[in-house]
């Protein structure tokens, strides 16, 4: 006999499935056991919820009492599951009305007070909750997160008392409302108005930015790749709500919401190079997310890009060319988004001054050679613009004027974006197919002739294409035009650059 259950979720990536949290109390010898594939947390729970009760002056009842976790078959991990049992028990014992908590599901760790500390996944739970028809009971600081999930109920208890009052009627919990995000404080975020001169770098980001595009910068030491590469997120606009919430659901599964916020701004990660591919890619023994889906509709950044192990890079390729990443692990198969915009910095050679006659290597031109191997052709064929990087000259640097600040190119960016939704039923121009990029028979010509002279791939043409629409976006050009498509091919194979 089932003295009492409730909904709660285990999670695999970034969905929740369905558990029932399963209460029996019977007579025998005084037991707490629980079962259906528990982990280590989920076993601890028994103590957890024991010494919150403890706290409340309530005492377990000296019998049999089994938890099952129903199906028995899922793995079900995490100190999330500490609430729904302690709220089955609850109603198994009759200090709360079972009618009442039938309307919710549940999610929350207990602390040994009574209170609920903060948990991964509710997000997902949230969504998987309003799928069923269910409200949802999750910790107080993560209630605008649960708001996210849908059109259903929200409970957001401090602790397990004012959740037991609030179901016996003696308060109410007030429902979470979203709060107003401040606005970035001036100077905030790096800004272009900081560089001088690389009026090549400076074009080659906006275009970047506008499109969505992959970009390259390779030059010596000190040449402001780095520089530049950290004023790109200054450029990029709001998330829609939908890149907010499939964002939010990867930050969510991985415990990395901030005050269970979700975001509203494109993300930016920056791994440093000796990043393993599980870290890169994601994986390890539980399939969590790597940095390209934390960068998912955001920017990865990776400086020094011949440095990373080959086996991580040679993983980027059917991400970048998919939009997401399948994790296949004994105990877990998890797909998880990561359709993420690529930046990369290197160095012509590994000394780094390969072409700079004042401090030229003497070991050139193998030692480019030999650099630039560490990079497959595959991989820089899925890469949109290179751009080959001057050498920094101090006094030159000094005269240059002040460049254009961030705001007038975010308007300009912003522009050419809405522009690609408009016309692409909400794609950006990285994502778009030839067949609905509009280009005149003067522009299609000649990329072909581009295309055939330099042996482009099928793939190195398409994202010649695309870079030209994101360059006539900019433009406010209605088709691609000839002077589009040729500055678009200078971005496919910069000098002193093989692919």
């Amino acid at each position: 006999m089932i003295n009492a259950r409730i909904r709660s979720f285990a999670f695999s990536g970034i969905e929740a499935r369905p558990v029932w949290v399963e209460v029996q109390i019977s007579s025998g010898l005084p037991a707490f056991l629980v079962v259906g594939l528990p982990d280590k947390a989920v076993g601890e729970a028994r103590e957890r919820v024991r010494a919150s009760f403890t706290s409340m002056g309530l005492a377990l009842p000296a019998k049999r009492i089994v938890v099952n976790l129903v199906p028995a078959d899922i793995p079900k991990e995490g100190s999330h599951f500490d609430l729904p049992i302690a709220l089955a028990l609850l109603t198994a014992m009759g200090v709360i009305p079972f009618e009442e908590v039938a309307r919710f599901s549940a999610v929350g760790e207990l602390s040994l007070d009574g209170s609920l500390n903060p948990v991964a996944g509710v997000l997902s739970a949230a969504i998987e909750a309003a799928s069923l028809n269910l409200g949802i009971i999750c910790p107080a600081a993560q209630g605008e997160e649960a708001l996210c999930g849908g059109d259903n109920a929200v409970l957001t208890p401090v602790n397990l008392p004012a959740l037991i009052n609030h179901f016996n009627g003696v308060q109410i919990l007030q429902p979470p409302t979203f709060t107003v995000a401040p606005a970035p404080l001036a100077g905030q975020r790096p800004d272009l108005a900081d560089v001088k001169g690389m009026e090549t770098g400076r074009r080659a980001l906006e275009i970047a930015a506008a499109g969505g595009h992959s970009l390259l910068l390779s030059g010596p030491p000190g040449a402001g790749k780095s520089m530049l590469a950290a004023r790109l997120p200054g450029l990029l606009p709001d998330l829609t709500p939908q890149e907010s919430l499939e964002v939010s659901r990867i930050y969510s599964a991985a415990g990395l919401l901030t005050g269970g916020k979700p975001l509203r701004r494109p993300p930016y990660r920056e791994p440093h190079h000796s990043a393993s591919q599980p870290a890169l890619i994601g994986g390890g023994a539980k399939a969590k997310p790597g940095e390209i889906s934390l960068a998912d509709h955001g920017v990865l950044f990776l400086d020094e890009l011949p440095e990373f192990s080959k086996t991580a890079l040679e993983a980027l390729r059917q991400p970048l060319e998919t939009g997401r990443v399948s994790i296949a692990r004994a105990l877990a198969h998890v797909t998880y988004p990561a359709r993420f915009q690529l930046i990369a910095a290197m160095n012509p050679c590994r000394c780094g001054y390969l072409g700079d006659a004042s401090k030229e290597c003497r070991k050139a031109p193998r030692c480019g050679e030999d650099y630039m191997a560490r990079l497959s052709g595959p991989l820089l064929d899925r890469i949109d613009i290179c751009v080959a990087m001057q050498p920094f000259t101090p006094l030159h640097y000094m005269a240059e004027t002040t460049g254009e600040a961030s705001a007038p190119v975010a308007a300009r960016v912003l522009a050419a974006r809405q522009r690609q939704y408009k016309r692409q039923d909400g794609q950006k121009n990285c994502e778009a197919g030839l067949e609905i990029l509009e280009m005149s028979s003067a522009a299609q010509d000649m990329a072909q002739k581009v295309a055939a002279r330099f042996r482009f791939s099928a793939r190195g043409y398409t994202r010649m294409m695309r870079v030209a629409r994101t360059i006539a976006d900019l433009a406010c050009e209605e088709a691609v035009l000839v002077n589009h498509v040729a500055e678009a091919a200078t971005y496919r194979l910069p000098s002193g650059m093989k692919a």
